[in-house]
């Protein structure tokens, strides 16, 4: 009889076949979504009604990586969600089975190789660059050292008109109080060479389009990378009569999704000169802003969008000294939920909530342009479903095997 090891315990493990090897799973157990590229045996399983991704490894990395995880899940940062591992598998005949790791699928996010095809624009590479780069300085912000950063170990979610980037793959990462210097070069240092890699095979499978150059790329990582950090966490000198500017560095900060925690504000002895440096700083700051409203919870550059909707919501309704709460509910049900709804059940594994909404404002405008007047809501809806939605692939689960 294995032993499971989690904090959520799910009596409907038990009947899993953990008497065979995960690459022998029958089909009926397995599910058929976008796999990346991995050192290890890895399958996507249904549990009830629930996909959990299992991942054959020995059992120390099992355990290092779930602890990880765990870590990461409480200092919220992006990473899949660790659910157990499972020990002492024997197969029928005695011979010992490696443990399986296993985390919650994570809906609608899908490995890079989903999302290039051949032709891929210039501008979407960027995006999963500018993500890619986004999830390696809040990593590094909260002390963990990847110690593998590549595409293969990150899955993207679609975030508005950008992209969202999680850690998939822990194993050999290290969480410290903080990283020094060195640590985040080592970090940035394996990204050129494992992403250069990755960019030639992608090159080779034409699936990079010729005019974009690999090696180009990763010194646009490296310069974005080095930018964002100063960002976040550089010192700034000023005198005394440009105050303003703490004021200015904030709304940088938020601009960018980050909320600042911690601010160090020290002047020198005469009081003449002004240095200001964050200390602590959180990502999330429209995704709070609009959980806290409205419920939603959503990725950030989503958030962003619904919030200018709102805004936009607050000034044809002329309810500019309402109280943001009460606006913010009547555009829920008024707006999102008005859309959301008007979605059959059958296309809901097309894409998330938020990201179907985000599409629907751009089909709108794009509409109401082309017509010369805005177009009613429920007009637009559902010519955003037909038109759009109904010809998006499914990027939440696919039936059948794997």
């Amino acid at each position: 009889m294995p032993r499971f090891l989690t904090a959520t315990p799910d009596a409907r493990l038990i009947t899993l076949p953990w008497d065979v090897p995960l690459s022998s799973w029958p089909d009926d157990r397995l599910v058929a979504l976008p796999r990346g590229i991995s050192r290890h045996v890895v399958r996507f399983i249904w549990v009830g009604d629930e996909v959990y991704a299992a991942k054959e490894v020995i059992e120390h990395l099992a355990f290092h990586e779930y602890r990880l995880l765990q870590d990461l899940a409480r200092l919220d940062t992006p990473a899949v969600d660790p659910i157990g591992v499972v020990t002492g598998r024997y197969a029928p005949d005695g011979t010992p089975l490696d443990p399986i790791l296993l985390t919650r699928h994570l809906r609608f996010a899908l490995p890079y190789r989903s999302l290039f095809t051949s032709g891929v624009r210039a501008e979407t590479v960027g995006r999963l660059i500018d993500a890619l780069v986004v999830l390696l300085v809040r990593l590094h912000l909260v002390g963990f050292h990847w110690g593998d950063v590549s595409l293969s170990n990150t899955l993207f979610r679609r975030d508005a008109g950008e992209f969202a980037a999680y850690l998939v793959d822990a194993e050999t990462g290290e969480l410290h109080p903080s990283l020094s210097n060195g640590q985040r070069e080592h970090d940035l240092e394996l990204a050129r060479v494992n992403l250069f890699g990755e960019f030639l095979d992608l090159r080779a499978s034409d699936q990079l389009d010729a005019s974009i150059d690999p090696e180009a790329l990763i010194d646009q990582i490296e310069a974005r990378y080095r930018d964002l950090w100063a960002e976040l966490t550089g010192a700034e000198e000023f005198d005394e009569s440009q105050m303003h500017r703490v004021d200015s560095r904030v709304r940088r900060l938020n601009s960018l999704g980050f909320d600042v925690a911690e601010l160090d504000i020290t002047t020198d002895i005469d009081g003449t000169s002004v240095r200001i440096q964050p200390k602590v700083v959180d990502a999330g700051h429209h995704s709070r802003r609009l959980l806290r409203l409205t419920g939603l919870d959503t990725e950030e550059h989503q958030a962003r969008r619904l919030l200018n909707d709102l805004d936009s919501f607050r000034a044809r309704t002329d309810q500019q000294g309402a109280d943001e709460a009460l606006v913010a509910h009547q555009w829920l049900t008024e707006c999102f939920e008005l859309v959301v709804s008007s979605v059959p059940a059958h296309l809901l594994g097309k894409r998330d909530a938020a990201q179907i909404y985000h599409e629907f404002l751009d089909y709108r405008w794009f509409r109401s342009e082309a017509a010369g007047e805005e177009v009613p809501i429920e007009v637009a809806a559902q010519g955003y479903v037909d038109d759009i939605l109904t010809r998006l692939p499914d990027e939440a689960r696919l039936p059948g095997g794997a």
